[in-house]
């Protein structure tokens, strides 16, 4: 007989693991070359010390003469907060009674549910390791009232099922909070919600972004944040310290994109920090057209097998990889040994005081378990990465 019991010893026994071994290989390429570390993780916070330039102590001199004056290696200190990652199931009270003499039905069940949230903490985590943190997924253009329909100007971080926020700055649009995206029309970039758009909505739609529930500002802090020019990143002005800002180029119409324009840039971050570039991420059209340039050179297309079985093109010995959430016209050159993903623990489910992992939804006819991480992406070496730009 299946019990409640049961199902705690399933999801903490043989889900948990199966689930944190698959979002932590599967993912996809590059959070497969990213270390998870729990050092530097102080509290609720992320404190590391980053080296920069070089030990000043180096001369030379008289056979006699004064010895080099010390000068120790610079520091600076980057610190970030932990970020909280949650993926929530909810099965019902009905679909457990009814599974409730037929052990085959329960698992069925369970893995039904824990492979839904595999695909959809996969999708996310990958969609945060690009971004920026702010959780943003897309600004709205317009709206149609009779539709319940908005129009998007990107719909690669949505999908079907989907709970989002609408904001207007930083303010959240009364009665549009925790809305699900019902349908998705890609090619016109038309998402029809689960709910009434009234017209008031319309009225001020293209003055609207859409984030991820809950969660603006509050993600991890991904690669495109390493890019911007103005503010911060992990608590270091970049005004007062330029050293750290990453190097950014964009194709103007007098360049040409091909391996040399690719090869000077992996060239001009070495020489300026002394760092290597060993991956490179793209869109899927840049990396078919980096393809067709080998292929007018007659080079070998011979692919690269990463970790976690991806294989990829190959520009000189460094991988090549293209993922969806890269922003059209990108190319990110990265050394992927200065990041790293501090965490406080591994995947792990959230507890209730007694120790069980499942608990009635209140005011509903349901149990639900959360997944949870605190977990925050640093780069040690901001400077050391670089960024291509209008490349299509």
């Amino acid at each position: 007989m299946v019990t409640m019991q049961t199902a705690e010893n399933a999801l903490k026994d043989v889900y948990l693991g199966v689930v944190s071994n698959q979002l932590n290989t599967n993912t996809n390429a590059l959070y497969n070359q990213i270390k998870q570390t729990t050092s530097d993780v102080y509290g609720r916070e992320i404190q590391k010390l980053a080296p920069y330039g070089v030990n000043g102590g180096v001369g030379a001199g008289d056979e006699g003469g004064i010895l080099p004056k010390s000068a120790e290696n610079k520091y600076m200190l980057f610190t970030s907060t932990l970020k909280n990652l949650y993926g929530t199931i909810e099965i019902s009270d009905k679909a457990m009674r009814a599974s409730i003499d037929d052990a085959g039905a329960f698992v069925n069940l369970l893995t039904a549910e824990m492979e839904g949230l595999l695909e959809a903490s996969k999708f996310n985590l990958s969609r945060m390791l690009y971004g920026d943190g702010s959780g943003c997924l897309c600004s709205v253009s317009s709206a149609n009232v009779s539709k319940n329909e908005i129009t998007v100007d990107d719909v690669s971080k949505l999908l079907e099922g989907m709970v989002i926020d609408f904001y207007n700055g930083t303010s959240k649009v009364s009665g549009f909070c925790g809305v699900r995206i019902a349908s998705i029309d890609r090619a016109s970039k038309k998402i029809t919600l689960s709910t009434v758009v009234t017209t008031e909505f319309a009225t001020s739609a293209s003055s609207y972004k859409v984030y991820m529930q809950n969660s603006k500002d509050q993600e991890l802090t991904g690669i495109e944040k390493i890019f911007e020019t103005t503010g911060s990143i992990y608590g270091v002005n970049r005004t007062s310290y330029p050293w750290i800002n990453a190097y950014t180029k964009s194709k103007t119409t007098s360049d040409t994109f091909n391996d040399i324009y690719i090869q000077t840039a992996i060239d001009t971050v070495l020489e300026r920090t002394g760092n290597e570039i060993n991956f490179i991420a793209t869109t899927s059209a840049l990396k078919r057209k980096f393809a067709s340039l080998l292929m007018e050179k007659r080079a070998n297309l011979e692919p690269l097998n990463l970790q976690g079985g991806y294989r990829t093109l190959s520009f000189n010995g460094i991988p090549m990889i293209s993922d969806k959430f890269i922003p059209s016209g990108t190319m990110y050159l990265l050394n992927t040994n200065d990041f790293a993903m501090h965490q406080l623990c591994d995947w792990e489910w959230l507890c209730n005081e007694d120790g069980s992992v499942l608990k009635q939804k209140e005011g509903y006819a349901s149990f639900i378990a959360t997944l949870v991480k605190y977990a925050e992406l640093m780069c040690s070496k901001p400077a050391g990465q670089a960024k291509l730009t209008n490349l299509s």
